[in-house]
């Protein structure tokens, strides 16, 4: 079942093909009616699409570049090609390191090492982040940027092996693909460059190291300091178990830590004497799992316990509980929060505890661009060639025994429409995609029917599947780079659809006034504190 958008209207000069002409009519920041064909996977950007999406059909094929006006782009490839054993190691370099959100010193160093050696300009510590960085090549006009991550998920360590191999269960992998992400834009922006170098393109070429994507909101930060500022478009792109590209929006996201503070008693000889910070966290879980019934359908709420205490017969002392709260509208985001707050606020009066409130922050829904999203689209379908050698057939098949559903190995060779969906997770990409025109798209770097943020999704990472969907992510981003440079029109559609869907909606950030990134939000490692 798909849903109805809703907002803005797509300028008449956005070129929109007839099989997607329908919706495009329409297409939104809000649905009327949350479709149950959710993207799946963790956040939009990386998760592969649902049952009832559909390949892209072939009647979108007369917009597909022919060989010959692609042959241009062949340097770009070449370049690609020439430097692609570097970008390799590079990538399982920062496989290895698996460093947590905000912690990515050594994957940041790395990947500036790259852009600087390819002779850009590279400035770090954007928006009081140690591990942020912007990286920058030629002159003048069009500014596109490229995004790149690189921090990698608590307890999703796993060796590129078939089968659940840690011997480590709370170490860091990279289960959502950002040592690809990372790596790919970054091989993407030095081919650019090469080509500006070379006189055959004119302008400048923009790569943004954003750490701590997952939970982090650096991106959101970043664009409040102003980092983004002078940019005329950006793309970006995501691992995935599957291809798929189109103009589509994702969760908005609020992340609140409640801590609460009792009194420690022996819980046999004293109970009266206690206020138990746990029993503090149980009631606010409670009143949230009834709180579930009046909210809307599309909204999502889910927690961890972070603390419950040290022993059954000590009354815990503190307690902590943590929080995410989604939505596909900001402002019921927003309202739900409020309630949720409530609820802890009603678990301290309760027990006698005292509530100290630890908000995160808050991250935007992507706004769509159609302009952009078409350009994705043809190069993607033009330059996918995704073929699993029988070694790798073999590993994706015994990969496939421990997936509750499993996926046909032939989808790697299909390029899904997600046009009109609304993914069921959150990206800071949605606080870039408000304030400069930004597409994205996805690559089959994992087995498919594996999801995001599993140990499947890290196995696959370090191996020459991985490879493969990051090559075809770097030919795509400079394909479509390509045709930005050289097409300033599809700059301007770009830019004439972003005007018109923020004049009737503008980028209200769900940051605090003066709040800073919490760079402790993720702990490192025991192993790796020095």
């Amino acid at each position: 079942m798909h849903f109805t958008l809703r907002n803005v209207l797509i300028p008449r000069q956005t070129s929109v093909s007839a099989n997607r002409g329908s919706w495009l009519l329409g297409i939104s920041l809000t649905c009327v009616l949350f479709g149950l064909n959710m993207v799946r996977g963790a956040d939009p950007e990386e998760g592969s699409p649902s049952d009832s999406t559909q390949p892209m059909s072939d009647s979108s094929a007369e917009q597909i570049p022919s060989p010959e006006a692609n042959r241009p782009k062949e340097s770009l490839y070449a370049t690609i090609a020439a430097r692609e054993e570097e970008l390799w190691q590079a990538a399982l370099d920062i496989w290895k390191w698996a460093e947590p959100g905000y912690h990515e010193t050594r994957s940041s160093q790395r990947l500036q090492g790259l852009l600087h050696d390819a002779g850009f300009k590279v400035s770090a510590g954007i928006a009081e982040i140690p591990t942020a960085f912007v990286a920058e090549f030629g002159s003048g006009e069009p500014v596109i940027a490229l995004l790149g991550e690189f921090d990698a998920l608590p307890g999703l360590a796993q060796d590129a092996v078939p089968y659940r191999s840690t011997e480590t269960p709370d170490a860091y992998g990279h289960a959502c693909g950002h040592h690809l992400f990372g790596v790919a834009s970054a091989g993407a922006a030095i081919a650019i460059a090469e080509e500006i170098k070379a006189g055959r393109i004119q302008g400048t070429i923009r790569y943004y190291g954003c750490p701590a994507e997952e939970g982090g909101a650096a991106k959101a930060f970043m664009v409040l300091a102003g980092a983004f500022q002078g940019c005329d478009v950006v793309l970006h792109w995501h691992p995935s178990n599957r291809n798929a590209a189109g103009a589509r929006s994702s969760l908005a996201r609020i992340a609140v830590r409640f801590q609460f503070k009792g009194a420690p008693a022996h819980a046999a000889g004293a109970p009266e004497e206690g206020r138990s910070a746990l029993d503090a966290v149980a009631l606010t879980n409670h009143a949230a799992e009834l709180l579930r019934e009046h909210i809307p359908d599309s909204a999502r709420i889910h927690y961890v316990i972070t603390n419950g205490g040290q022993a059954p017969n000590i009354v815990p002392e503190t307690a902590e509980v943590y929080y995410y709260v989604r939505h596909f509208d900001a402002d019921v985001v927003k309202r739900l929060y409020d309630r949720l707050l409530l609820c802890a606020k009603a678990g301290a009066l309760a027990t006698e505890t005292e509530l100290v409130v630890d908000y995160e922050g808050g991250i935007v829904n992507l706004l769509p661009n159609l302009a952009l999203s078409e350009v994705i689209e043809k190069n993607l379908k033009q330059l996918n060639d995704l073929k699993y050698t029988e070694e790798e057939q073999l590993f994706a098949v015994k990969l496939q025994e421990s997936l509750l559903k499993q996926e046909p190995i032939s989808d790697i060779r299909e390029v899904y429409d997600l046009s009109g969906i609304v993914g069921p997770g959150s990206t800071d990409v949605g606080d870039v995609s408000w304030n400069v025109p930004t597409a994205g798209f996805n690559t089959a770097c994992w087995v498919p029917g594996t999801p995001a943020h599993s140990w499947q999704a890290t196995a696959c990472g370090g191996t020459s599947i991985a490879r493969k969907g990051m090559h075809l992510a770097m030919k795509t981003l400079v394909a479509s780079a390509w045709d930005l440079y050289q097409n300033p029109e599809l700059i301007a559609a770009a830019k004439r659809e972003f005007k018109e869907r923020t004049a009737r909606q503008s980028y209200q950030t769900l940051m605090q006034p003066d709040q800073k990134p919490a760079l402790d939000y993720r702990q490192l490692p025991a192993d790796s504190m020095h």
